[in-house]
């Protein structure tokens, strides 16, 4: 089935009607982005999104996954993009939150290649579908995990934030552990993130990681994993 066209028009018209030109530079600036943004905020964005998606329901998973695609790559201005990746998690769509979707939340973290899009998809989208289906997604995970794109590695290393005591350690850990001496920032980051808010659910476990990689583990790793416990 085709993208469902309907969908996308509203979305990129109620865009424009929200615009804000004073705030749309500072924004762009802000996100280090060459697409420009709308300067249509975090709220009235949400709003807009919601209005749209309920007005225009999609039948099929395989519309949905065009309608996702397609917006994509026709955005002209990053919320465009935005709306794509709220497509992906609404409510009327859960069904189709099935391990072939990891091929969907792949291609966009890799093109999206930048935080506002990624991680929202890494926690938020893959991080579900792997607590949902462990024994397809495991895999897939590690092996993003030594991919060559940094984007994935973040996602494999992020996927589990908020999981709580449904985090599966050993993926965790055994995601983090090959990134240590990764020169990135971004992975780096993520590190911290991860292990700190693990440390919310086993503070032992990982004050035990840091202590036994004091060598490899990066100062910006190890003081966001440690934040909240010394």
């Amino acid at each position: 089935m085709p993208a469902h066209l309907g969908l996308i028009a509203a979305v990129r018209d109620r865009l424009r009607r929200f615009a804000d030109p004073g705030k749309a530079d500072s924004m762009r600036r802000y996100m280090k982005s060459v697409m420009p943004f709308h300067g249509v905020q975090a709220g009235p964005r949400r709003r807009v999104f919601a209005e749209v998606f309920a007005a225009n329901p999609i039948e099929d998973q395989e519309t949905w996954e065009d309608t996702v695609r397609t917006l994509w790559r026709v955005a002209s201005h990053r919320e465009e993009r935005y709306a794509a990746v709220e497509l992906t998690g609404h409510r009327l769509y859960t069904a189709f939150q099935t391990p072939a979707t990891a091929a969907l939340y792949e291609d966009l973290i890799t093109a999206g290649a930048w935080w506002d899009y990624v991680d929202p998809l890494a926690v938020n989208r893959v991080g579900p579908l792997l607590r949902a289906h462990p024994t397809e997604l495991r895999p897939l995970v590690s092996g993003w995990a030594l991919a060559g794109d940094l984007w994935l590695r973040r996602s494999a290393i992020l996927c589990q934030v908020g999981a709580g005591a449904e985090t599966d350690a050993d993926l965790l850990l055994g995601s983090i552990e090959p990134n240590l001496r990764h020169p990135d920032f971004f992975v780096r980051k993520a590190i911290g993130w991860a292990l700190r808010e693990y440390a919310r659910t086993d503070p032992g476990s990982v004050l035990k990681f840091v202590d036994e990689h004091e060598s490899r583990i990066s100062a910006l790793s190890r003081r966001e994993a440690l934040r909240n416990l010394r």
